[in-house]
């Protein structure tokens, strides 16, 4: 499950995110904070825990956040839990690679999901799962799961602040609209007629 959350992050165009691997191995002493400071030879400081996790929280409610666990990708290509939660919920931090912010939260079930979505299975039955991006999210295609950038075809669209709704049944999903070019101010379906759509709920 760690391998396949930490490609999701850095590699798929998922729910509003695709970004680039970074390494968060723990700053060297006296370097400073994220996106703002810079070592001699010009590349990014990189993030102190403690911002890390602050960045990871914003992609949730307070009383979610403040409980999930912490995780991040380290610089080896494993996971590094930053600091264990009892909630239930998983929380990762912006990516300073991509547009936008991007930190992510999300329930066990949905992680089920994830897990699916990456090794190209069939998401679980019975298992709704929930996800939140509250900071925001980096722009997707809202019809094919895999695409990594925009195309003629294959409908790009920008997402803002949002929650999901994923592993639900179809007569969930039919309750809303499923266009291929939504109103992304308004709940919509993400990647109708795949085995991985699910709701995307702007919260503003």
């Amino acid at each position: 499950m760690n391998k396949s959350i930490r490609t999701f992050w850095a590699g798929a165009a998922l729910l509003g995110l695709s970004a680039i691997a970074w390494a968060a191995d723990p700053p060297a002493e006296g370097q400073g904070p994220m996106h703002h400071s810079a070592a001699a030879d010009g590349a990014k400081a990189a993030p102190t825990d403690d911002e890390l996790i602050a960045s990871a929280m914003m992609a949730a409610p307070k009383k979610v956040a403040l409980n999930a666990t912490i995780v991040v990708p380290d610089a080896k290509g494993g996971m590094r839990t930053l600091r264990k939660g009892s909630n239930g919920f998983t929380c990762m931090p912006d990516n300073p690679e991509t547009p936008g912010p991007d930190p992510m939260c999300w329930d066990k079930n949905a992680g089920d999901w994830i897990d699916a979505y990456m090794n190209h299975k069939a998401p679980p039955t019975g298992k709704v799962g929930l996800m939140y991006m509250l900071a925001g999210g980096t722009d997707a295609s809202n019809t094919d799961p895999y695409a990594a950038k925009p195309t003629a075809s294959n409908h790009w669209i920008k997402t803002g602040p949002h929650i999901m709704i994923v592993g639900a049944d179809a007569g969930f999903y039919d309750t809303y609209p499923k266009d291929a070019d939504p109103d992304t101010k308004s709940p919509y379906v993400m990647w109708a007629g795949t085995p991985y759509l699910h709701l995307m709920a702007p919260t503003r």
